[in-house]
């Protein structure tokens, strides 16, 4: 049986990066704590380690388009100025940090893509206008990339191909 690893708001501001995040705790129009109650969810975190062991993707792509059909969710990032979802978007990749490092994962340092962004002028500040034309995601453009601390069950494709053909496999 699955058990969900919980995160509060408590557990939230006491991580070093959660703490820098009280604006959009505190701000009663940002949808964080169905973003608490979305990953509150043992399937759903189990998706999150699936789309790194299984798939070679970033944790957050294991649920993103859940994540982001999310009605609350959906209705911020698509009427709000784009430095306010930012931070939205930033707050939910320490909320997917948290699950996964209690879930015996650590960061890689790397970034994963999530979609292709639409040009836009730098700095507009049009609800709804860093959005993506292609990818997986249409809000979130990259996310962190994690490994199991006690080692990854499957080599990449990437270091396999280095052993049989040497080099970089091309």
């Amino acid at each position: 049986m699955l058990h969900a690893v919980p995160i509060t708001r408590k557990q939230f501001l006491e991580d070093r990066q959660g703490r820098t995040f009280g604006d959009v705790l505190d701000d009663p129009e940002q949808p964080f704590d169905d973003v608490l109650a979305f990953f509150d969810d043992a399937e759903r975190q189990r998706r999150m380690e699936d789309a790194e062991i299984h798939h070679d993707r970033a944790a957050l792509s294991g649920v993103v388009r859940e994540l982001e059909a999310q009605p609350a969710v959906d209705q911020f990032l698509a009427s709000e100025d784009p430095r306010r979802t930012k931070r939205l978007r930033q707050a939910i990749g320490v909320v997917v940090r948290i699950i996964m490092e209690q879930r015996g994962w650590r960061k890689t340092g790397k970034k994963g893509s999530l979609g292709v962004r639409v040009n836009v002028a730098r700095g507009t500040t049009t609800p709804g206008a860093y959005h993506n034309t292609g990818g997986l995601a249409f809000w979130f453009l990259r996310a962190e990339r994690y490994e199991r601390i006690d080692g990854m069950p499957f080599r990449s494709v990437k270091d396999r191909a280095r052993e049989c053909v040497g080099g970089d496999g091309e």
